[in-house]
């Protein structure tokens, strides 16, 4: 996410009264607009759908809803729904490219200080029903064998699952935002040369791993899974290099 569209999930409200709950469902969703999880002209799930996912009450969805539309970044049309009418490809052009100019030793610096905490505290605060949905993320990327394009937005899921568990809105905007370092080009190369089938499935065994511990809420060992992971990043880079 770029550091425009991340304001206008943080600090475009200014001067209305918007409840942290509320809050985190707009940076939430704006966050899915932006990456393009909810592309453009696409229908967003139901209130009910949505106020599942997200462990929230649907007047909550139904409020932070209201606030996006009045924003621009959705139309909702009567008896069909809410549809996505931000176009990330048009508001690019205007935003600052933090992510862009990111190169990959610092955004292992900024992962590795940021993702072990962010685990931490997901695991003390997701919900059962937000576990369950990363349980439905995690199936899918097992099932992936050669499509490292569909394995890495499942990952980028996952990882965003686990930023949302947090509760912490502020979190998740800044996540998304390492997320859009992520996606530069010296990463989508780096995917392309070393993401064989053999190492696809050690990843999907690594998920499992975590997983698990974030279900059985062992905060070590999903904080010792994270460390690792980011050493093995590291390696990659260094023989990208």
């Amino acid at each position: 996410m770029t550091v425009s569209n991340r304001r206008l999930a943080s600090s475009d409200y200014k001067g209305q009264v918007v409840g942290v709950t509320v809050q985190y469902v707009i940076d939430t969703l704006t966050g899915r607009i932006v990456s393009r999880e909810y592309a453009l002209d696409e229908r967003l799930p139901s209130e009910r759908q949505m106020a599942q996912d997200l462990g929230v009450a649907r007047n909550t969805v139904r409020e932070a809803l209201d606030k996006l539309e009045e924003k621009g970044m959705i139309r909702r049309r009567a008896g069909s729904g809410s549809f996505v009418t931000y176009d990330p490809d048009v508001s690019a052009g205007s935003a600052a490219p933090v992510a862009a100019e990111t190169g990959p030793l610092h955004l292992q610096v900024v992962r590795g200080m940021f993702e072990p905490e962010m685990v931490r505290l997901a695991i003390i605060n997701m919900s059962p029903r937000q576990i369950e949905a990363l349980s439905e993320t995690l199936s899918k990327m097992e099932a992936v064998r050669t499509d490292v394009a569909a394995f890495v937005r499942l990952e980028e899921e996952f990882h965003r699952q686990i930023a949302e568990g947090t509760g912490n809105p502020l979190l998740v905007a800044c996540y998304n935002l390492v997320i859009d370092a992520r996606r530069q080009s010296f990463r989508t190369a780096m995917y392309r040369r070393y993401f064989t089938p053999s190492r696809i499935a050690d990843y999907q065994r690594g998920y499992n791993a975590l997983f698990n511990a974030i279900a059985a809420r062992d905060i070590e060992e999903a904080s010792e899974f994270i460390k690792l992971s980011l050493i093995e990043d590291q390696k990659i880079l260094m023989q990208d290099d």
